[in-house]
């Protein structure tokens, strides 16, 4: 595990590795030079019921732990330690298909952590899901890899298997500089909202057809309103 504070560029030499990467805000890995297998302790964070936060629709969200690109200013970086939370079980995987069988659960969201560093836990996990409910129910998966890295040769093939049991990927580091709150489901402007299926149809990173980013904040625009309609009033 790299260490906290201590923020490293491990591919200085690869070229084209997608929106803003490397960054001087994260660390920055080699191709398979994270692996599930070596890093992961099948620990998860945290698992939320019925949210309309992580994705589209209402849905449930596992956290799964461990995250070493340490992003500068993650929300999440109390989860950064494979170790931290509780261990996952069949008993919680069977809450978790359950509550995603709800007529009214459009799908699941894994998010952490780093999920494609938590392939034990996800992929039995998607496999299941499919085999219960097919595509009724969509996978949506955040990651701090791009599109771009995880096609690099080299790549753990585990990462690619999850990949292609998700539909819709939000990939790249966070980056507080790029920070935008106006951005749909992510947090900063080089993240995208990746169509998975159609990216690899297209052999390029295709974006989710329903993105629809905010111009304008909407508490402020309502503060605006407010104040225009009680000047009109008077």
């Amino acid at each position: 595990m790299v260490a906290q504070g201590a923020l490293h560029d491990f591919a200085r030499t690869d070229p084209n590795r997608g929106p803003s990467v490397p960054t001087a805000l994260s660390n920055n890995p080699r191709a398979g030079q994270w692996r599930s297998d070596r890093m992961s302790h099948n620990m998860v964070a945290d698992y939320k019921r019925f949210l309309m936060t992580d994705g589209e629709g209402i849905r449930c969200s596992l956290y799964v732990s461990g995250c070493p690109f340490h992003c500068v200013e993650c929300y999440n970086s109390s989860i950064w330690d494979f170790r931290a939370g509780i261990e996952y079980t069949v008993e919680l995987e069977d809450k978790i298909v359950e509550d995603i069988g709800q007529n009214f659960v459009q799908g699941i969201t894994f998010l952490g952590g780093e999920p494609l560093l938590n392939t034990g836990i996800l992929i039995p996990l998607a496999k299941r899901l499919r085999k219960e409910f097919g595509h009724d129910k969509d996978i949506w998966c955040w990651t701090g890899y791009t599109w771009e890295e995880l096609m690099r040769p080299g790549e753990s093939e585990d990462k690619l298997e999850l990949l292609h049991l998700v539909d819709i990927l939000v990939d790249g580091r966070y980056i507080k500089t790029l920070h935008d709150s106006l951005l749909q489901f992510r947090g900063s402007s080089n993240q995208r909202i990746i169509d998975v299926s159609q990216s690899f149809a297209q052999g390029k990173p295709v974006i989710w057809a329903k993105l629809h980013d905010q111009e304008r904040f909407i508490p402020e625009v309502y503060g605006k309103d407010r104040v225009s309609g009680e000047g009109d009033a008077s």
